[in-house]
């Protein structure tokens, strides 16, 4: 082979080698399904425990991958902090995954268990950092308002801040109450800031349940807002004192923000301070750091599932019904801790009820921003099974010691202008709590003739608390849902009387009847003769004499008052309609403001259309109350026109 002739082949050699690289494209392009961007777009640490590819790419600019991280992670993290060619933000949030990842991997705790020292630490330098990108980077939060790696971080800081708040409070029963600061897993960790209070009246939770991840059977909607922090239950201790017949919620949200002090980037990557702050989101909707004011995140409903679903309500009020235990007096119960700026929603379930009736309704309150801003609500608990007038009395004396307890003087928003909300027997009691007696019911106490005046007046003193009453000045509108005003002829037929047959009344209620059955009878009374007591299902029977002597009561001329029936079985015309217990024609109330018929059984006050008239009739009521106060009533306190324009339907 001549030397010319070896040149030509390795010309050839080199021309071929070359060939792959002159021939093929190096960059190819491919298009993906529309699930598989929004995947690509959005998984991270927190979503598929694999990285983003944010942070990825971030890596491969300073020549690292996952696997380098996983070998070396303090090299990793370093090299990561302190390379060239990449901006604040790529780093800091590439850092707060990272950490984050590295944090999960090492944190093996269970339910009730404390996070170890490592795996604590690194939830606090992602939380840090994450905090350091949000507040402390050339871009304001605004500013990257629709990007989503903006999003992701806050993700990480959020949840990197539940993970250590839940560490922080297993710590604080060791720290006793007079601490400024307490060393926890190389951190220094400063007196919590809190304005949360619990119906214990206390400020500190004996129990904290991450609202992340709560679902809950029987509701609806999960409402929440989105926001900075991270959301939980804060539980209160059991309420001691059982006298006092109002209960303030000791189950309340609770919004946790972590602060890294500093007033440099800096400084706020040198800090080992942290400050935790414990938000009430009903009273803060957002909070200031950085000189920046940011939207808390909040969760309304999860605090009322978790009640409900330790409450024990459906056992209890069977119980009560049957005067087998439970209940044996109303209860107040504030669905949040007293707030003497908003006005208050008083709920009254119906028989063999309780709380439980109004589960999507509260939910569905506190769900709406407006009406959450603008109300308070109380659900009154109480046992079914006595007559309706003693649950009247009982139940008007439970809601004025409530009021005066929280405003002795009367004059709070909270006090005035209240709502009723009453659904079948509890809408016969709220109708009756704004009604004016007279007397005109003392015609269902058939007394013997020929009593002395003396027996007359101690018969009169002992019936007086039930048969004569005054509409509740604090009341100015009403709505009846379902409610029995006439009776039905329900409470006849052969099972409610065989139901009502196995009613036990309470013990002091019978010998309560025994002194008025002695008082009607006179010295003629049999000594161990049993008083005959009506109970509730006897006093919502179309015949009861109480029932009907009630109907005809007159509304005070201070209240507005809506109906909202249920069109279950018709015949035809709405007025021959029924909801399965209650005739419309007992239920319907001639004057009222407004009149729904729902296509639905009795428990109407459930079902969608139902809960919108109720949103409907709570922004009415609030937006008629701000209109009087920028336009005033006249001396004889009439609506002026302008705001019964601005409030009509």
């Amino acid at each position: 082979m001549t030397g010319r002739t070896l040149i030509w082949i390795l010309r050839v050699v080199a021309l071929t080698t070359l060939l792959p690289v002159t021939a093929c494209d190096i960059v190819g392009v491919r298009h993906v399904a529309q699930k598989e961007y929004a995947i690509q777009r959005r998984s991270d640490v927190l979503s598929t425990r694999t990285l983003s590819d944010s942070t990825i790419q971030t890596l491969n600019v300073v020549a690292l991958s996952q696997d380098d991280c996983a070998a070396n992670f303090p090299r990793c993290t370093h090299t990561l902090l302190y390379s060239d060619g990449i901006d604040d933000e790529r780093r800091l949030s590439a850092l707060a995954e990272l950490w984050l990842a590295f944090a999960i991997q090492a944190d093996h705790a269970g339910k009730n268990q404390a996070t170890n020292d490592s795996a604590l630490d690194a939830y606090l330098q992602s939380a840090r950092y994450a905090y350091a990108y949000l507040f402390y980077t050339a871009r304001n939060p605004g500013e990257r308002a629709f990007e989503t790696r903006q999003s992701q971080v806050l993700d990480f800081y959020n949840y990197a801040a539940q993970r250590s708040v839940g560490s922080f409070f297993k710590l604080l029963p060791t720290l006793g109450t007079d601490w400024t600061t307490a060393p926890v897993a190389g951190w220094t960790l400063l007196k919590p800031s809190t304005d949360v209070y619990l119906g214990s009246g206390d400020y500190i939770p004996k129990e904290l349940i991450p609202a992340e991840g709560l679902h809950f059977r029987g509701l609806r909607n999960i409402y929440r807002r989105d926001g900075f922090g991270s959301e939980f239950v804060a539980v209160g201790a059991p309420l001691v004192n059982t006298d006092q017949p109002w209960r303030e919620s000791n189950y309340v949200p609770l919004t946790a923000v972590l602060q890294f002090p500093g007033d440099t980037l800096h400084s706020v990557l040198e800090t080992h301070d942290v400050r935790l702050y414990a938000k009430n989101p009903y009273l803060d909707r957002s909070i200031t750091l950085d000189n920046q004011n940011v939207p808390l995140a909040a969760n309304f409903t999860a605090p009322y599932g978790v009640w409900l679903a330790r409450s024990g309500f459906a056992q209890e009020s069977l119980r009560s019904l049957l005067g087998r235990g439970g209940l044996t007096k109303p209860q107040v119960l504030l669905m949040q801790p007293y707030d003497p700026n908003r006005l208050t929603v008083v709920m009254l379930h119906g028989l063999a009820s309780s709380p439980e009736a109004w589960i999507n309704v509260v939910n569905e309150v506190m769900g709406d921003d407006q009406l959450r801003r603008t109300y308070q609500v109380w659900e009154v608990y109480y046992p079914t099974n006595v007559p309706v007038a003693v649950n009247l009395a009982q139940i008007r004396r439970a809601l004025d010691d409530t009021l005066h307890h929280f405003d002795p003087s009367g004059r709070a928003v909270a006090s005035n202008h209240i709502m009723l909300i009453g659904h079948s027997m509890g809408g016969v009691i709220a109708r009756l709590l704004v009604s004016s007696s007279g007397d005109k019911l003392w015609s269902v106490v058939q007394a013997r003739p020929g009593l002395s005046e003396a027996a007359k007046q101690k018969l009169r003193q002992r019936l007086t608390p039930y048969l004569q009453f005054q509409p509740m000045p604090q009341v100015t509108r009403a709505v009846f849902l379902a409610a029995p005003h006439r009776g039905t002829p329900v409470a006849r037929w052969k099972l409610a009387r065989w139901i009502g047959d196995l009613i036990r009344l309470p013990v002091t209620l019978l010998e309560e009847g025994k002194g008025i059955t002695d008082a009607i009878q006179g010295k003629n009374a049999a000594p161990d003769a049993p008083a005959r007591l009506p109970n509730s299902i006897d006093n919502l029977s179309d015949a009861d004499p109480f029932i009907k002597a009630s109907s005809t009561l007159p509304i005070s001329p201070n209240v507005h008052y809506h109906t909202i029936v249920g069109v279950y079985k018709s015949k035809g015309p709405l007025a021959e309609s029924e909801d399965g217990v209650v005739p419309y024609a007992s239920s319907h109330l001639d004057g009222a403001d407004s009149e729904l018929a729902v296509p639905a059984w009795h428990n109407v006050q459930e079902t969608p259309q139902a809960i919108i008239e109720l949103r409907r009739i709570l922004r009415l009521h609030a937006n008629e109350l701000h209109c009087l106060q920028r336009e005033g009533s006249d001396d004889a306190g009439q609506v002026p026109p302008a705001c019964m324009a601005s409030t009509a339907p």
